[in-house]
């Protein structure tokens, strides 16, 4: 006879969990880009939740740089500037600031805040970090444009022969700040705490850009300690605000101050050729040789000249 075997039957159904495998770096770009026109939606409702109910709508983002710069002109005018038009000097840095700092906060919390969207429809998670990061990238040529039209009304001459640096050098924040956001926006699902870590991180971060300060004034503090001058552009934004600052501004004149009210870097070649910073004495013959023309003070000698 046939002999049958019972199979035990759960009464409990059993979960279907699915594994995906492993894609390629260009399989999830083509993903994105079959989504972009939900990417370009999440932009336009950030845009528009962000100025729902104002009266002037997108005139505030250009408004913020004027607001800006009218304040530095009235503080450093008070204090006391180390160099001519500091403001739009600090301005050129601030707006990229502006960039990062806000793409990486909205990012972090761009998938937590959106539980709703993420349970109910299925599409790739990616594309809402990089929305923010859209919505933050029409900010920030709104407030460029608007300073170019400071820099016009003030008749700030630019230094042309680094202009064609710009595009490039915000391609690549560009690039970096995906990739954070991408980062964050993962991390803070499993980890909440993330966000408030970040804010302290952008706090400290924000000190270590040369914002308020030369970067040859960071240069100089590490080359007088035996550092190496080439520590502080491990800081990946550091290149990218000099960029914009030699770019906009052009090389602020000798005798500079580097953080205003603060001290004075003074160039003293008649007493042994030496450098005062702040009542310390170190060498004027500092090694330049591992900084670009984009980092090297103006007054430093060329090596080789």
């Amino acid at each position: 006879g046939v002999q049958t075997c019972a199979l035990p039957i759960s009464s409990a159904p059993s979960e279907l969990r699915v594994i995906s495998s492993r894609r390629s770096a260009p399989e999830h770009l083509r993903e994105i880009w079959a989504y972009r026109e939900l990417v370009s939606g999440l932009i336009r409702k950030e845009l528009k939740v962000r100025y729902k109910n104002s009266v002037l709508g997108f005139v505030w983002s250009m408004v913020q740089p004027v607001f800006l710069l009218a304040v530095y002109s009235i503080v450093f005018s008070i204090l006391g500037a180390g160099f001519r038009d500091f403001a739009i000097w600090l301005l050129g840095g601030l707006i990229v600031w502006t960039l990062v700092s806000t793409t990486l906060s909205t990012a972090t919390q761009s998938v937590t805040s959106n539980q709703y969207l993420v349970s109910k429809v299925p599409f790739p998670r990616a594309v809402l970090p990089l929305s923010t990061l859209g919505s933050a990238l029409v900010h920030f040529v709104l407030q460029f444009l608007t300073f170019v039209v400071i820099l016009a009304v003030s008749r700030h001459r630019v230094d042309l022969a680094y202009v064609w640096l710009l595009p490039i050098a915000l391609l690549v924040t560009t690039v970096l700040l995906a990739a954070l956001a991408l980062m964050l926006g993962a991390v803070n699902v499993y980890a909440r705490d993330t966000q408030h870590l970040l804010d302290l991180a952008l706090i400290g971060l924000f000190w270590l850009n040369p914002i308020l300060y030369e970067y040859q004034r960071m240069v100089l503090w590490f080359t007088h300690r035996g550092w190496p001058s080439w520590l502080p552009l491990l800081n990946p934004f550091s290149s990218v605000i000099i960029t914009f600052q030699r770019a906009i501004y052009g090389s602020p004149s000798s005798g500079t101050t580097g953080l205003v009210g603060f001290s004075r870097v003074d160039f003293d070649l008649s007493s042994h050729n030496t450098l005062t910073v702040d009542g310390m004495i170190a060498p004027s013959t500092l090694n330049y040789s591992g900084l670009s023309p984009l980092q090297r003070p103006s007054a430093a000698p060329e090596i080789g000249r």
